[in-house]
Order: C-alpha cells, then structure tokens, then sequence
C-alpha cells in the first residue's frame, strides 16, 4: 500500500520538484499540495495524509502553527516532517514541540527525502544528520546538572532501545544490532513511549538527552 503523502510549499517549483522526486517511487503517492498553512490545515482534514512535508516559512499561517494545528486534529493520523531551507535551532525546536516527526533540509538528497517520508509513515521520526546535532546541542544546554540515571520504570532492554534510539539508529538497525525481530524492537519502543509519557521517538531523542541517557 502506497504512503500518501500531502507536499506543502510557497514555491510551486519547488513543490513539482518534490513531487517528481516522490511520485518516481512505486510506494508513494503524491494526493495533494498546499501553498500556505491554512490551505495545510484544510487540505490535510480533506485528505486524511499518512505524511505531510511541511515547509515552514508561509504566507498567512507558518508551518509550525500548521503542523501545530494538524497534530491536534481529532482522527488525523498524518505524521509531520518539516522540509525548510533553514538549518536554524529556532525552526527545528518549534517544529518538534509543535509535534513533527521529522526535520529535513531542501537541499538534503532525494534519498533521504524518501527515507523521511517512509520513515514517518512507519512511526520512525527522522531527523537529517546536521539537525540532530542541533537537538542535542539544544538539550545538552537545557540539562540541569549530569545525568539523572536510568529512566525509572524500563527494563534493561527498553533503556538500551531508548539509547539505541536517541542515536538516531531506525527500527530495523537496532533490531539487527540487539538480534531482535523488528516487531519486538517496535514493541519496545511503543513500552518506552507509554512509560515515559513521550509523544513519538523525537520526544524520546530529546528526553534522552536531556537526561543523560545515551
């Protein structure tokens, strides 16, 4: 089944540029565009989206209010990857507490558009390499004091996931890193989001190292 994916732009180069990327593949499906937030917000109720590529700077609603707003819909399932041209803290962190996925740079390659966007449709978040520096450098800088020791409630294996995760490792590497099957990886991932009250595995990068735990 193809991830249906909705591309929201200003530049409507841009967005036919994303498109022929995303549409060349077999497993993706392009079913609709937005060239502002608010346009964002109804197209992505309209359309119901497994993933939204959200850009950020907008006329009349930016993308992180939009994707604020999408999250927050009632029966919405779409996942939210930022794709911007700015590689600033102020975006990436608005962006994930605003309740995206995923944070890509426009000039990013086509590979890891694509993994994004397949990343997010299998509840994977996936921030570009360059971003994720800054998310920890961001966390580093809010931790009071040193580590705080192990979250409490997980098991030995569920902290070594989390570790796992906020490394920025996919299911499926840390699967085959622990030789475990992908679903129990899954599984342990889903225990440690319950049990830490985190919304999905960026929230769990974040508190990671906010907490000394990686």
């Amino acid at each position: 089944m193809s991830v249906r994916v909705l591309l929201v732009d200003d530049q409507a180069l841009l967005r036919a540029g994303f498109a022929t990327i995303l549409s060349a593949c077999a497993d993706i499906e392009v079913v609709g565009e937005a060239g502002t937030g608010a346009e964002a917000v109804a197209r992505a109720v309209e359309l119901d989206p497994d993933v939204v590529l959200m850009d950020v700077q907008m006329p009349d609603m930016d993308g992180l209010e939009a994707t604020r707003r999408i999250v927050a819909q009632p029966g919405l399932h779409a996942a939210v990857v930022v794709l911007t041209t700015f590689n600033r803290e102020d975006y990436l962190i608005g962006a994930l507490r605003a309740g995206a996925v995923g944070f890509v740079l426009k000039n990013s390659r086509p590979e890891q558009l694509l993994q994004a966007v397949r990343s997010a449709a299998a509840g994977d978040g996936l921030l570009a390499p360059e971003v994720t520096r800054a998310v920890i450098a961001h966390a580093v800088t809010a931790r009071a004091g040193g580590p705080a020791g192990p979250p409490p409630g997980l098991t030995e294996r569920e902290a070594e996931v989390l570790a796992l995760v906020a490394r920025g490792l996919s299911n499926d590497e840390i699967a085959a890193r622990l030789y475990l099957g992908r679903a129990t990886v899954k599984t342990h991932v889903s225990n440690v989001l319950a049990k830490l009250g985190l919304r999905d595995r960026v929230q769990a990068v974040v508190y990671a190292h906010e907490h000394g735990w990686t």
